[in-house]
C-alpha cells in the first residue's frame, strides 16, 4: 500500500516519499509549508489514493485536546436528572465522541487529519502525547478504555505561526513542502485547468513569480491563489498580452484583488508604480 499521488494533486517524490515513511513507521507525518501550498488538500488526497475514510479535525485557537477525545455534557446531565429522566443512569447517553475516538474506533483504517495544530494553545501538542503514541485513551466517566482498532494514518498540518514542542516533534515523520517551482506549478495549473492556452500560463507565472519576489511583501501569494487569479482571466478572457507587455509604471496586475489580500501591499505595488513612473520622466 503506497501513496502515489492522484490525478488531482501533484505530489513530488519528496512528498510521496515522506507520506509512506510516514506509513511505514507508522508515526503521524507533520507537514508544514507556506499557508495554500496544498497541505490540507494533501490529507484528502492520501484517503483518495490508498482508498481510505478521512476524518478531519480542524483546530481552532480555542479546541482543547480533550475535544479530539470525548466531551462529557455534565450540564444537561444535571439538569436531565432534575427533571427526572432515567437516562441519567446512563452516564454514556452525555458523552461526545471527538475525532480521535471517531478514528480508533473505526471498522477499518482511516487517515486522520490534525489540521492547523499550531493555531491551539502551545500545550495542546503535548496533551496528545500519549495517546499518539499508546493509540489508546482512557474514559473516566465510563471507566473503559478506547483502544484503537486499526492504527489511522494521522497527517498533521502546520503553518508555522508557532513552535511545537520538542517531545510532540520527536514522534512525527517531518516533511516541509517547498513552494513549487516554475515547472511544478504548470504542473499543477494543467490539473486544475487542462485546456486553459500555455501562453496565459507562461505569462500569468512571469508575473506571479515577480510579484513573489517583491520585497517587503506582507503576504505573498499562493498556490491556491494563483489558481484563482487564472480562472478569472480566463472568465474575464483578458489577452495574455495584456501580461506580456505590462508596464512597470501600472505595477498592479489585473485582477490583482485574487492574488493581494491587505492592503499595505496593495499601497507597497502603487508607490513602486509611482517610482518606476518617476524615474521614466
Amino acid at each position: 500500500m503506497k501513496f502515489e499521488g492522484t490525478e488531482r494533486y501533484v505530489a513530488t517524490d519528496d512528498l510521496r516519499m515522506a507520506v509512506n515513511a510516514s506509513v511505514a513507521l507508522q508515526r503521524p507525518l507533520l507537514i508544514k509549508g507556506e499557508p495554500g501550498t496544498g497541505k490540507t488538500m494533501l490529507a484528502e488526497e492520501v484517503a483518495a489514493g490508498l482508498g481510505k475514510t478521512l476524518i478531519q479535525w480542524h483546530i481552532k485557537s480555542t479546541t482543547k485536546a480533550q475535544q479530539g477525545l470525548y466531551e462529557y455534557d455534565a450540564v444537561s446531565r444535571l439538569r436531565d436528572s432534575q427533571l427526572g429522566d432515567g437516562k441519567v443512569e446512563d452516564v454514556s447517553q452525555y458523552i461526545k465522541k471527538g475525532k480521535l475516538w471517531e478514528a480508533f474506533t473505526a471498522e477499518e483504517q482511516v487517515v486522520l487529519l490534525i489540521d492547523e495544530v499550531d493555531k491551539a494553545d502551545i500545550e495542546f501538542p503535548n496533551d496528545l502525547l500519549v495517546e499518539l503514541d499508546r493509540m489508546e485513551f482512557f474514559v473516566y466517566e465510563t471507566g473503559e478504555t478506547v483502544k484503537a482498532k486499526h492504527r489511522p494514518i494521522i497527517i498533521i498540518t502546520s503553518n508555522n505561526e508557532k513552535e511545537l514542542p520538542d517531545a510532540f516533534l520527536r514522534r512525527c515523520f517531518f516533511h516541509f513542502i517547498n513552494f513549487p517551482n516554475k515547472e511544478t506549478m504548470k504542473d499543477i495549473i494543467d490539473v486544475h485547468y487542462p485546456d486553459i492556452q500555455s501562453s496565459l500560463v507562461q505569462e500569468a507565472l512571469e508575473v506571479f513569480f515577480e510579484l513573489r519576489e517583491i520585497p517587503g511583501l506582507k503576504k505573498k501569494p499562493s498556490t491556491s491563489e494563483l489558481i484563482d487569479w487564472l480562472k478569472l482571466l480566463m472568465a474575464d478572457d483578458i489577452p495574455d498580452e495584456v501580461l506580456k507587455n505590462r508596464d512597470q509604471s501600472k505595477a498592479i496586475p489585473p485582477l490583482y484583488g485574487a492574488l493581494l489580500k491587505n492592503e499595505q501591499d496593495v499601497q507597497l505595488l502603487e508607490r513602486l508604480a509611482f517610482m518606476h513612473r518617476r524615474e521614466a520622466r
